[in-house]
């Protein structure tokens, strides 16, 4: 089915009409191009996007751009008909599209295509009646006759007639017809009929009536262009009575415009060349991308690699490393950290330390390694990482960009041990330290006149160093703040340099003490209105008195200017708000998808200048506050519900200009809340409301209780539903998990799969096999007389020192066998990989006999007969319990887990079994016992937990066992609970 809704008449010659693609009709054709109008509106208009990515490059005929309708104030998609250039402007003829306007346009009003705005059929086409021609009245003075006569142009009484008569009258391709135009303009003598290709100089008796029209006036021609073949659309031959469409398909396109028709059924972008490229423009405002920038001094942003203020060196470690494009916190932070200026960025990928790295070297390689004393030793720089794993992975970066030669860095971890940091000797030629902020502390305790001519402190992770070892850094900035004074610092002041991903309430302390004229970047909206001190406000509400608790929170009479934002989710939420609170606001304006036209109203009503006691208010939707740019907000109320905490964030930094300024030093003292969040939480919100919650417990803000309590129920839900994980490896090893909240092991004991057929109690004899970290081992339990896995052993070895068949099929919870050395293992494959026409493999096992899993070569796989299957894995999880990494680590340092392998493992201890859960048995203490030679007599020649300890890299950890016992006692009243719940 085609339908058509004629829009505009030119002339018979000329109809705008638009096709109706929808099988819901007019109606639904409809919607779907006003949504698609609101979303091109919603995309240009959006002030963060890239206007040199946007701007053509160059324009030809035919191309398909977006341009502005001023008249209209829409952003719509055109055709180029024609460029039109003088010495002053450019201007674009172009004609609508989806309208059927033709406009002369500003260059500078037109827009690249984006591709999926051009996936739609073009909304209005341009057809002609076919088979007719324009007749004209020619009146002769001298024979005073008046005749009939062919002509070339349209009278304009036969377009004033053919408006009106399609006016009345819905035009509907299929029959039956309701009207005939062409019949009805050849019997008003506005046209006659023109059977001959050849133009008539008069008007046969037969070219003035109407007639039958042959099925051939259906056939529909169109050419692409002179190099393109003619497309051709004709329906089935048939009776030709039964296709007497009248005006089926004499409404046809116009030569004119075939040579368009190809590219508007299937459009191109604009400008498809893949090798044109845009450098990247840098706003003269940040906030407009949604970055905040507070710099006491002038930051002028790099936006390429190959611009950035770093040494020749650098870019070449930089190409190598494929690090092609800068991130926005590079573009920013790199020119303030590479010329020595105190900063702080946060950013999501703070954990990369190349990005502030390269700006770093360049500044020490270039400036502070000649302004150093020669008489003073020791570095001049300090890397602090939150835990012995990045101080690694940083240490690796600096060998990799091959800075060793010159600044010497050095890695520094110490433990706990006795004189342990007294016996640390730092190279003269060490001009980079890499360490923990427990490290240094042990180092400045003992080596403190070796810290003189510090010159940079860099805090990597800024958020964990502060968390995690709060005293320390105290103490360690103590000591920096001591040693700036010095006379050496005259020619190179000190520099801090903080990345984080997260702002936290430390930061601020370190800005006002330790950080003059600082530049802070931060790329990541949430964080940055906590930095702003926004004032957070939670109301919870019935999803039916949400209008009402709105229009309480509101204040329609402040003492001071406000503007304030009202983010909906839905148009139609939108206009709900809108009629509530315009009742009571002297100044209130909407905005949602089917506005769009009201763009610039908008936001020049917006940005007007408010005076005291006045109150504006702007209600929207999340898809509009992208394209609005709003910053100078003093109030956002949420009353629909972000859906996450970069929603959250994305809304809160419509205030960004209403931050407190922590550069300025005369706002680090109290700064009033100027601006505030209001969040509306009803029933409908239980999807969402834990990611917010977390967001909000960081901002000090009073929560109402019932909503804590509801957080907490989701939390318990959302535990309960993991009863496919296993218990979390931190939980079982020290009592407490990292981070619960994005761990995604199971918290919670669940009596069916944690119990176990281990001893709980009671004296045992263990022999690791595996050591999986210092304190979790994997191995054996031995009893006495049990000696089943002895002889397996020893069968297995006497089968295999046979023959040795490999695995013909390797399946995927098979049991096989693995030899290393001179021993056999049974393995349970865990997974094979797709080999196509690989021959050669490998598979990951688990060898059940030993407990470590790991990857074997494929020809490794060796046949286990049946025979072997039936003694049950004999590896059990063994966890020593009361110790823990030392400085709030949670993973042991190599170095421990080195020194407990090399002692205990395939040795046989004793242990006393203090709790089992699943398949892991936890034991304090554990010893190794040997018997004195010729006696009964036996001594305990170590004790594992000491051994621990005495390597330096762990601490006692006495409420482990309680923690576990607590989580056993906490996990059965909950499983009572739910049975006589449901017995009741």
């Amino acid at each position: 089915m085609l339908k058509i809704s004629i829009l505009k008449v030119e002339n018979p010659s000329c109809l705008w009409g638009r096709v109706i693609w929808s099988q819901g009709g007019d109606s639904e054709t409809r919607e779907e191009y006003i949504k698609l109008l609101a979303q091109i509106n919603l995309f240009y208009n959006d002030v963060t996007q890239d206007l040199s990515k946007l701007k053509p490059t160059s324009l030809d005929e035919g191309q398909v751009c977006i341009a502005y309708w001023s008249v209209m104030k829409l952003w719509c998609r055109a055709v180029v008909e024609s460029v039109l250039m003088d010495s002053v402007s450019c201007k674009v003829r172009c004609l609508l599209v989806d309208h059927g306007e033709r406009l002369v346009i500003p260059l500078d009003q037109i827009r690249v295509a984006v591709e999926k705005f051009l996936q739609p059929p073009f909304w209005v086409r341009r057809f002609h009646l076919a088979r007719v021609k324009p007749t004209t009245l020619r009146v002769s003075v001298c024979e005073e006759k008046a005749e009939l006569m062919p002509s070339a142009h349209w009278d304009s009484s036969a377009t004033l007639y053919l408006h009106n008569l399609l006016q009345e009258f819905v035009v509907d391709l299929i029959p039956p017809p309701q009207i005939c135009v062409n019949d009805d303009l050849v019997a008003n003598k506005f046209a006659y009929y023109n059977r001959n290709s050849a133009e008539c100089s008069s008007l046969e008796k037969e070219g003035r009536c109407p007639l039958m029209l042959s099925h051939s006036i259906l056939t529909q021609t169109v050419s692409a262009n002179t190099h393109k073949p003619t497309a051709r659309l004709q329906p089935p031959p048939g009776n030709n009575r039964s296709i007497l469409l009248r005006f089926l398909w004499a409404l046809m396109r116009s030569g004119q415009q075939d040579g368009l028709l190809l590219e508007w059924l299937n459009p191109k972008p604009l400008n498809p060349n893949p090798d044109a490229t845009y450098d990247t423009v840098i706003r003269s405002d940040p906030r407009s991308s949604g970055i905040l920038v507070h710099s006491a001094l002038p930051v002028e942003p790099c936006t390429r690699p190959d611009d950035a203020p770093i040494t020749d060196a650098l870019h070449w470690v930089l190409r190598r490393k494929d690090y092609s494009s800068l991130s926005m916190a590079d573009r920013y932070s790199w020119p303030s950290v590479a010329r020595g200026c105190n900063t702080v960025i946060i950013s999501h990928n703070a954990d990369q330390p190349l990005s502030y790295l390269i700006p770093l070297l360049t500044h020490i390689l270039l400036n502070s390694i000649f302004s150093s004393l020669t008489s003073s030793t020791g570095p001049i720089a300090v890397l602090l990482c939150p835990g012995w794993e990045k101080v690694q992975a940083v240490y690796d970066l600096l060998e990799e960009i091959k800075v060793a030669q010159i600044l010497h860095p050095l890695i520094v971890l110490l433990g706990v041990g006795k004189d342990e940091a007294k016996a640390v000797k730092i190279p003269k030629n060490c001009l980079l330290l890499v360490t923990t902020p427990f490290s240094l502390i042990r180092l400045l305790s003992c080596h403190c006149f070796l810290f003189l001519r510090l010159y940079h402190l860099v805090l990597d992770e800024a958020d964990q160093l502060f968390t995690l070892a709060p005293d320390q850094m105290a103490t360690i900035l103590q000591h920096f703040q001591k040693v700036r004074f010095g006379e050496e610092k005259a020619s190179c002041p000190q520099q801090i340099v903080a990345v984080a991903k997260r702002w936290t309430s430390h930061m601020e302390g370190l800005l006002a003490n330790h950080m003059p004229y600082p530049c802070i970047v931060m790329t990541v909206p949430e964080e940055a209105a906590l930095y702003g001190n926004v004032q957070q406000i939670t109301l919870m509400t019935p999803e039916t008195s949400k209008l009402s608790v709105l229009l309480g929170a509101l204040d329609f009479n402040p003492d001071v200017g406000q503007k304030t934002l009202i983010v909906a989710n839905f148009a139609q939420e939108v206009e709900d708000v809108f009629k509530a609170v315009s009742n009571n606001s002297a100044f209130c304006l909407k905005y949602h998808e089917g506005l769009t036209h009201q763009f610039d109203f908008v936001t020049q009503q917006w940005r007007k200048e408010i005076g005291p006691s006045t109150q504006v208010i702007l209600v929207t939707t999340n898809e509009c506050l992208k394209c609005l740019g709003i910053r100078d907000a003093t109030c956002v109320v949420h009353y629909g519900f972000p859906t996450s905490p970069k929603q959250f964030g994305s809304r809160l930094f419509c205030m960004a200009e209403n931050f407190r300024n922590l550069s300025e030093r005369d706002q680090t003292e109290s700064c009033p809340h100027l601006t505030k969040s209001v969040l509306l939480i009803s029933e409908r919100n239980s999807r969402h409301v834990v990611g917010v919650m977390h967001y909000l417990g960081r901002t000090n803000a009073p929560l109402p209780p019932e909503l804590l309590s509801f957080a907490q129920g989701i939390h318990v839900a959302r535990e309960d539903q993991k009863t496919d994980k296993p218990l979390c490896r931190y939980l079982k090893s020290f009592g407490v998990c990292r981070d619960s909240s994005a761990c995604l092991d199971r918290h919670r004991f669940i009596s069916q799969l944690d119990q176990s057929k281990l001893p709980s109690s009671g004296v045992i004899e263990v022999v690791p096999l595996y050591i999986k970290t210092a304190s979790v081992f994997y191995g054996r339990i031995v009893k006495k007389g049990d000696n089943d896995f002895d002889s397996l052993a020893s069968e297995m070895a006497s089968y295999y020192g046979d023959k040795k068949l490999g695995a013909k099929e390797m399946l995927e919870g098979g049991l096989y066998a693995v030899q290393e050395d001179d021993v056999f293992h049974r393995v349970k494959i865990l997974s094979v990989p797709d080999r196509r026409d690989r021959l050669f493999f490998s598979v990951f096992v688990q060898f059940i006999d030993v407990g470590k899993e790991e990857e074997v070569k494929s020809h490794q796989i060796l046949q286990l007969p049946e025979k072997f299957h039936s003694l049950p894995s004999q590896a059990v999880e063994i966890v020593v319990c009361s110790v823990k990494p030392v400085d709030a680590e949670f993973n042991w340092h190599p170095k421990a887990t080195r020194t407990i392998s090399q002692k205990i493992r395939g040795l046989q201890h004793r242990a006393r079994a203090v709790l089992s859960l699943g398949n892991t048995v936890f034991v304090d203490p554990m010893v190794r016992v040997t018997q004195v030679p010729g006696t009964k007599t036996v001594i305990n020649e170590y004790n594992v937990q000491s051994e621990i300890l005495n390597t330096g890299m762990g601490v006692s950890n006495q409420e482990h066992l309680d923690l576990l016992r607590a989580l056993c006692q906490e996990g059965k009243a909950s499983s009572s609970k739910e049975a006589s719940h449901l017995s009741g």
